[in-house]
């Protein structure tokens, strides 16, 4: 049902672990052509996802790569010791997947709108990332040894600046010709659960039509000529798939009374489709929500972000070295 949901509403999923869930829920067996690897730690659980065959692509609408979920509902409380751990999981997890020599030059890109908080985590992330380009040119006496020329840019969004993301992307990547991008962008999430609460990594980059329904240009190594590793943290849910995990459980709940639960059996199988299409139609079918608390998780999320992205290309740095070149 929930397959059918996501056709009638246009509906993308963003976390290939929650692909690769909703197939599994409907076959009962792992999704051919797919690998999985699990990791555990004291505030996290990562989850490695490869597609590796075509038949996988097309069935889980991912590209073939890798995809690496980290699931840390920690990220939301005030713990710093437990965010620091987030942080060193993801740089490690980043370095797995960074496959280029040292010094090479790396553009790291946050994506999103800065004046929309549910999508600015890109652009904060791009503010807490330490950039050394400049330095190799004006200051290489302030560098330490295996530090790497990192530029980073926040391109802002259609809406605001009349350019297609990727066409300034493009523009940037063909002057300062990076060896590698990062993109970081705000992602939707199947379970609000997962808002605020997951990280997910992929060597894939971005592919158009990605989120809340955005068609956009790719930001991959097909349309920019240089590999792209993706990082995203689900910040919104889309309104029609809370009100049938709603739906869906108050089901479960009339199992206690089968008189109630014979009736609604009766139902026809689109009728809860057709219910939430007449409360979204204001919204063109088209409506996401965010958590009350999200200028709060983004700024947790965007520190993890960042500090993870500098672990992984500066290896070097120590915490305090860190604020020092931030700064």
């Amino acid at each position: 049902m929930l397959s059918k949901l996501y056709r009638e509403f246009g509906i993308n999923l963003d976390l290939a672990l929650e692909a690769r869930e909703i197939i599994q829920g409907e076959t009962g067996q792992e999704v051919p052509g797919v690998q999985v690897n699990k990791e555990k730690y004291d505030y996290a659980e990562v989850t490695i996802v490869r597609i590796v065959e075509p038949y996988a692509e097309t069935l889980m609408g991912k590209p073939i790569g890798t995809y690496i979920t980290i699931e840390a509902p920690v990220i939301r409380k005030n713990n710093p010791p437990a965010h620091q751990e987030i942080t060193e999981i993801l740089a490690r997890q980043l370095t797995t997947l960074i496959n280029i020599p040292a010094y090479s030059n790396i553009l790291v890109v946050g994506l999103g709108n800065w004046r929309a908080t549910p999508d600015s985590l890109g652009p904060k992330v791009c503010s807490l990332t330490v950039v050394t380009r400049h330095l190799f040119n004006y200051a290489p006496q302030a560098l330490k040894e295996g530090m790497r020329p990192v530029s980073a840019l926040a391109p802002g969004v259609l809406g605001i600046t009349g350019i297609e993301t990727a066409e300034i992307i493009k523009g940037v990547v063909e002057k300062i010709r990076p060896e590698l991008i990062i993109a970081i962008d705000a992602l939707a999430a199947r379970s609000v659960t997962r808002i605020g609460t997951t990280i997910q990594i992929a060597d894939t980059g971005i592919s158009p039509g990605s989120g809340i329904g955005n068609q956009r240009a790719g930001i991959n190594k097909e349309t920019l000529g240089v590999p792209v590793i993706a990082v995203g943290i689900p910040t919104v849910a889309h309104a029609a798939v809370i009100a049938q995990d709603i739906l869906d459980r108050f089901l479960e709940q009339l199992k206690n009374s089968p008189h109630l639960y014979q009736i609604y059996q009766g139902l026809s199988p689109d009728f809860s489709h057709q219910v939430i299409k007449q409360v979204l139609e204001p919204f063109g079918g088209n409506l996401t929500v965010t958590p009350k608390e999200i200028d709060a998780l983004i700024h947790s999320a965007a520190e993890i972000v960042a500090g993870g992205i500098t672990l992984a290309l500066h290896p070097n740095l120590t915490p305090d070295e860190y604020r020092f070149y931030l700064h």
